[in-house]
């Protein structure tokens, strides 16, 4: 069990030590991801950004979703979407969701664009995965954009996730699979949803914002 999401971060750094020379950039995913990857890149001395993408939501059930859509437009989608889902429904909510992204953007990288990943180490970074669909979005991008290399990393995750994201990255780092995974936040003493102004403060303080 975590303290919270810096205590996190600190571990998982530890096990990520071996790509401290490959100069990686380390890639946050929001906002639950900033925290443990600000953590990461600065034991690392790597270069940090945040990577956006979100969840695609059932309509008649919000927090379960159906797959997820990154930033340059990347879809990854369950099967059960194709079984249960229309393609002009799947296309409405994933375009609510990048809207979504757009005011991430804005917000959390002032509208800049990410660094060129082309040829480099990416790690990317969460505070746990359930589900898995955001960072397999989010590795695909990486995949698009021509990373050498694509490290999924997360402090805890279902182990349902890790046969899953070893098919779409070069190596997986999880500290804790709990048998009986139920949510991210059961790994962590101290648990509460980043918000918008705690995020930008984070960033701020670590100098990713001016």
């Amino acid at each position: 069990m975590f303290d919270d999401r810096t205590d996190a971060g600190r571990r998982l750094a530890q096990e990520l030590e071996s790509y401290h020379e490959a100069e990686p950039l380390v890639l946050a995913i929001p906002k639950g991801g900033i925290p443990v990857g600000l953590e990461v890149a600065g034991c690392l001395d790597a270069e940090f950004a945040v990577l956006v993408s979100r969840k695609l939501p059932f309509p008649d059930n919000p927090e379960s979703g159906f797959g997820a859509v990154a930033e340059d437009g990347t879809v990854y989608l369950h099967e059960i979407a194709r079984r249960s889902l229309s393609e002009p429904d799947i296309e409405t909510i994933a375009q609510r969701q990048r809207e979504e992204i757009a005011r991430r953007i804005q917000l959390l990288r002032r509208g800049q664009p990410l660094p060129p990943l082309q040829g480099r180490t990416v790690i990317l970074v969460d505070d746990g995965i359930a589900m898995g669909s955001t960072m397999r979005a989010s590795a695909g991008m990486c995949h698009n954009q021509k990373a050498a290399r694509i490290v999924v990393a997360a402090p805890v995750a279902s182990p349902r996730t890790i046969y899953d994201l070893q098919r779409v990255a070069d190596d997986v780092v999880i500290l804790e699979t709990p048998a009986g995974f139920r949510a991210v936040a059961e790994a962590y003493r101290h648990w509460h949803d980043v918000s918008d102004e705690e995020a930008v403060a984070l960033l701020e303080e670590h100098a990713v914002l001016p």
